[in-house]
C-alpha cells in the first residue's frame, strides 16, 4: 500500500472490483483494491457470454483488468480484508479498513465486491469435479455439453424447473429425485412431454473414469451413464466485510426456496451505510461476469458522483472560511 488513505478502497479484485478500479482511476481517484485472490469461477474453464472476451480463461480475464486498472495508476494488492468500520468524527471522516495480516489502510469511500461462495449438496465427488462437468448455469455452460447425456440432481423444488431447461441444450436429459420432493402430476406430465427420464432413489455418488465424469452411482449401486450433472448450489454472499459495517444479509427466494443470501442496494450499488457501495455476486446472486462487471462500473460513477457533491461542498466550506 503505497499511502495511508485512498479515495477508494475496493475489496474484491473479479470482474466487478477491477472494472470499478478502472472507472474509478480514469477518474482520477486515488484507488486501492485489496484482493483475496479467490475468484468464484476459478474452477471454469472459460469465460462466456461476455462480448469481445468470448472464451476467455477466467484466469486470462482477471489478469488483463489488473493491467487495465493499473495502467491508470489504480494500485491492486494481495490481501483479505477482516473488517472495515468507519472513522470517529464527522460522517466524512470515511472508513478504515483492516486487513487479516493487521495492515491497516483509510478511505473516502468502500466499495465491496466480494461475490458469493457456492455451496454444494454433500454428495461424494461434486466438489472435485466442480466447474468441469458438474454445472449450474445453462448460459454459462450448456453449449459446451449439448447434445451430451445430461443428468439433473434434485434436491429441492427448483429441479424440474432446472431439467426443463436444460432440455433446451441436449434430448437426453434425466432428473435424478436423489432427496427433492416427488413432481406433481402435472410436473410429471412436462417431464414426459420433453422426453426428460426421471430415476428414483438417493444418489451415492460419482462414477470417475480417466478423469472424466461418466455417470451418477445410486445407492442401490446401479450406475447410469452420464457426461455432466447439474446441481443447484446455495449462492452464499461473502458479507463479513459488509456485516462488520452493521449490514446483514438477506434470503433470496425464487419459487418460494431460498437460494442464497445477498446484501442488498440499491440499483447503484449503494447500501444502507452512507458511502459504502456493493457491486456484482455479494448484492446480485445471480449476476454472470459481465453483469457484474457493469455493476462495478455503475457502482464507480455513483461514487464519484457522491465524491464530487464533497469535493464541492469542501471547496464551498474553504472559499468561506
Amino acid at each position: 500500500m503505497e499511502r495511508q488513505r485512498y479515495d477508494v478502497v475496493i475489496v474484491g479484485g473479479g470482474a466487478a472490483g477491477l472494472s470499478g478500479a478502472l472507472a474509478l482511476a480514469r477518474a482520477r481517484r486515488s484507488v486501492l483494491v485489496i484482493d483475496a485472490g479467490e475468484p468464484r469461477n476459478a474452477p471454469a474453464s472459460h469465460v462466456h457470454n461476455y462480448l469481445g472476451r468470448e472464451s476467455t480463461p477466467p484466469g486470462e480475464l482477471l489478469a488483463i483488468g489488473r493491467n487495465e486498472a493499473a495502467g491508470y495508476g489504480a494500485e491492486i494488492v494481495a490481501g483479505r480484508v477482516a473488517s472495515a468500520e468507519r472513522l470517529p468524527g464527522a460522517e466524512d471522516a470515511g472508513f478504515r479498513v483492516v486487513t487479516d495480516d493487521g495492515r491497516s489502510v483509510e478511505a473516502r469511500r468502500l466499495l465491496v465486491t466480494t461475490g458469493l461462495v457456492d455451496e454444494l449438496p454433500p454428495v461424494p465427488g461434486l466438489a472435485e469435479r466442480w466447474g468441469r462437468e458438474v454445472l449450474h448455469c445453462p448460459y454459462c455452460h450448456g453449449h459446451e455439453v449439448a447434445d451430451r447425456p445430461i443428468g439433473v440432481l434434485a434436491t429441492g423444488p427448483l429441479a424440474v424447473h432446472q431439467a426443463l431447461m436444460w432440455r433446451q441444450w441436449s434430448d437426453d436429459v434425466t432428473l435424478f429425485l436423489h432427496t427433492g420432493p416427488e413432481p406433481s402430476a402435472e410436473e410429471y406430465e412436462e417431464l414426459a412431454a420433453r422426453d426428460v427420464a426421471v430415476v428414483d432413489g438417493e444418489v451415492a455418488g460419482l462414477e470417475i473414469a480417466d478423469d472424466r465424469f461418466a455417470g451418477v452411482r445410486l445407492a442401490s449401486g446401479r450406475v447410469v451413464p452420464r457426461e455432466a450433472l447439474v446441481v443447484q448450489a446455495r449462492f452464499t454472499a461473502r458479507s463479513a466485510v459488509l456485516e462488520s459495517l452493521g449490514l446483514t444479509p438477506v434470503a433470496q427466494e425464487m419459487a418460494g426456496t431460498v437460494v442464497g443470501t445477498y446484501i442488498p442496494s440499491d440499483p447503484t450499488g449503494a447500501t444502507e451505510v452512507p458511502g459504502v457501495w456493493a457491486a456484482g455476486n455479494v448484492t446480485r446472486l445471480t449476476e454472470q461476469v459481465v453483469g457484474a462487471a457493469a455493476a462495478g462500473l455503475m457502482a464507480a460513477g455513483a461514487l464519484n458522483g457522491d465524491l464530487i457533491t464533497e469535493d464541492t461542498r469542501l471547496a464551498v466550506a474553504a472559499r468561506r472560511a
